[in-house]
């Protein structure tokens, strides 16, 4: 059995002392070193050093979550693994359960076409700019998307722009002459060929997209199907999933359908068609379709980024595909995966209580203020007392910052990331932003979590 030791401040060592002791039995033996500062977070590399002798006896030690520390450095000096742990104590238990049980994010099936659909009115600098945009969001494919009797001159130029910075490219358009265009210049695939226009397959080798003649006539899809197996090329099959409430339900089953009837095709499902003209948040959409996607064991999904309410569309679908493979794959609810879906509230947004809180604080022994979020409303805490309240116009005259302009800019700034966590069920944490999920840019270190070795994010 291992023996972890957990370094923490005073403030914090009660409470993890009751979290350890509501885990028994664990599968590990545990002891606690309060290392002489009131405030965890605080916690450095050359402060363990200092203050924690050794030898250090154990098999691991596990440091607060706001720790910076460079744990390399002290796995060295000490000769025993450090690791971070979760940024709140109450949190431990989720921690070592997803220890227990980890998920590959870095593994998806579905690929993502990112369709650029006002291409035609785009200069060949604010296509590459698109393209970009897209592709760090996790597309895999850059769809040029063509637009009815607007001319596209540069069509050519596009594809080959494109093809030269490393995407692969697909053209879609309802003009056979555009298609062929496309095709000829190198395009990857084209959107989209039916019965009548297959032929165009015979004149280019791009990959295509079949779809029906019209999305009630599944016949008219199976044939192509059929004359493109017979003749060994490859391609993908779209029935069309439509808009609500024009029979997106109906569109669901002709999915279901084809994959029924053909059980080993490679199947597109274009999902702006929901994404783009429902007026929700986009996130909470996209995780459902693409856990239709992965069921389906559906090839490639195309999304736009169009409406500004599905500005992270892409960068959605790229979460979601990758969350919903590994719900497939291990036989598990899409739930403790990842929360990076969960844009707008937080599954355990409210870690401590108000009596918890206030526990805290009555140990609080510094002009400092703490702010903390319990679902009863926004705490503010220091020596001086301890107050609580929903509006934090309600806490600012209690807080005598009048003549400390910075200070109450500082207050004014957690008070209103902590009312907005309080109102939406967020996650508050002092001095951090609030955790939009995937709905926000991370810092260049987060993305890499979701990376295999050799990976790159921009081009697979």
């Amino acid at each position: 059995m291992d023996h972890i030791v957990f370094l923490t401040g005073r403030l914090a060592e009660k409470s993890l002392i009751r979290v350890l002791e509501s885990m028994v039995p664990t599968p590990f033996s545990w002891e606690i070193r309060e290392i002489g500062l009131q405030v965890a977070a605080l916690m450095t590399g050359d402060m363990i050093r200092r203050r924690v002798p050794t030898p250090l006896v154990a098999q691991r030690v596990i440091v607060p979550g706001r720790c910076r520390g460079d744990l390399a450095a002290l796995t060295e000096h000490y000769g025993v693994p450090f690791e971070r742990g979760p940024e709140e104590v109450k949190d431990l238990p989720q921690f070592f359960g997803r220890e227990a049980q980890p998920f590959n994010l870095t593994r998806y099936e579905t690929e993502i076409f990112a369709e650029i659909v006002d291409a035609p009115r785009l200069d060949l600098d604010g296509i590459a700019a698109r393209a970009r945009n897209y592709a760090a969001q996790g597309a895999d494919v850059i769809d040029i998307g063509c637009l009815p009797e607007t001319p596209f001159p540069h069509l050519e130029d596009a594809v080959h722009l494109l093809k030269a910075e490393g995407y692969r490219v697909s053209v879609d358009s309802m003009l056979s002459e555009e298609l062929l265009r496309g095709g000829r210049a190198g395009a990857d695939y084209l959107m989209s060929l039916n019965l009548d226009t297959l032929w165009i397959a015979d004149e280019v080798p791009s990959t295509p997209i079949l779809v029906a003649r019209e999305p009630g006539d599944p016949a008219s899809l199976d044939a192509a199907i059929d004359l493109l197996a017979e003749r060994g090329r490859a391609f993908l099959a779209d029935p069309i999933l439509d808009p609500i409430p024009f029979g997106l339900a109906a569109s669901v089953a002709r999915y279901v359908r084809l994959r029924e009837r053909y059980p080993d095709i490679a199947i597109m499902m274009g999902i702006g068609n929901v994404t783009e003209l429902t007026e929700a948040d986009t996130s909470g959409i996209n995780a459902v379709l693409l856990g239709m996607a992965a069921e389906l064991h559906v090839s490639a999904v195309l999304t736009t980024s169009v409406s500004l309410h599905a500005r992270r569309a892409v960068r959605e679908a790229d979460v979601a595909r990758r969350v919903m493979h590994a719900a497939r794959e291990a036989q598990v609810l899409p739930k403790g995966i990842n929360s990076d879906l969960a844009t707008v509230h937080a599954k355990r947004p409210f870690p401590y209580t108000a009596a918890e809180i206030d526990e805290v604080a009555r140990d609080v022994r510094d002009s400092n203020f703490r702010v903390q979020v319990s679902a009863d409303g926004i705490h503010v805490y220091n020596r001086d007392g301890h107050r609580q309240a929903g509006d934090p116009f309600a806490l600012y005259p209690d807080l005598h910052l009048e003549t400390d302009g910075g200070h109450a800019f500082y207050m004014g700034v957690q008070l209103a990331r902590a009312e907005i966590a309080w109102r939406l069920g967020k996650r508050f944490d002092q001095d951090q932003p609030i955790d939009w999920g995937c709905a926000v840019d991370r810092p260049e270190q987060d993305l890499m979590a979701w990376q295999a070795p050799g990976e790159t994010m921009k081009k697979r």
